[in-house]
């Protein structure tokens, strides 16, 4: 399943020109900057830094593939979501998601602006209720080749037993009750 453009395109490729919005790079190594990288990151002592810099360059690669739909990785997942299980509150919908609804609510402006979602007023009028309109819908299905792809092309890259293996861990580290874990006096 490739898509134009995008096989391999921000995960292995010799010299590349990454764009991200109005935003580029260019990465001048052969081996795409990964050996340097790798290095470096596996120096980070810091798990939430090492999480946080996999996050970023996994989150510019699936930016780079919806680009065309219109569509953020940090939306993609809330209409996928909202075609499966139907309208839901928003406090609903950021436990989904793991997000506090400050960080939900910023999400879901540009795709209400869109026409991509519905929100309405809850039962008890301090909630609110999030639906998947029908131009929502119609995205979302033009979108998915995309993801698609760019799943296809991860998987490629990063070998499909560790992909199915760091998706397991990042469910059982969205699970983690950290609450306090940071020790006595913290």
């Amino acid at each position: 399943m490739a898509c134009d453009g995008l096989a391999g395109a921000a995960l292995t490729p010799p010299s590349t020109v990454a764009r991200y919005g109005h935003m580029s790079a260019t990465d001048k190594a052969g081996d795409g900057g990964l050996a340097e990288t790798d290095a470096k990151l596996a120096e980070t002592p810091c798990n939430c830094a090492a999480i946080r810099q996999a996050a970023r360059r996994v989150t510019r690669f699936y930016d780079q593939a919806l680009a065309p739909s219109g569509l953020r990785i940090t939306q993609y997942p809330i209409l996928v979501w909202l075609a499966s299980a139907g309208p839901a509150t928003m406090r609903v919908l950021a436990d989904r998601m793991v997000m506090d609804r400050a960080t939900l609510g910023h999400n879901l402006r540009p795709l209400e602006a869109q026409g991509l979602i519905a929100m309405a007023a809850g039962e008890d009028r301090r909630s609110r209720v999030v639906t998947l309109t029908e131009e929502g819908r119609r995205r979302l299905r033009d979108a998915r080749p995309a993801w698609r792809a760019a799943q296809a092309t991860f998987e490629s890259a990063f070998g499909p037993e560790d992909s199915a293996a760091l998706r397991v861990t990042m469910a059982r580290l969205a699970r983690l009750d950290l609450g306090d874990a940071a020790g006595p006096g913290h």
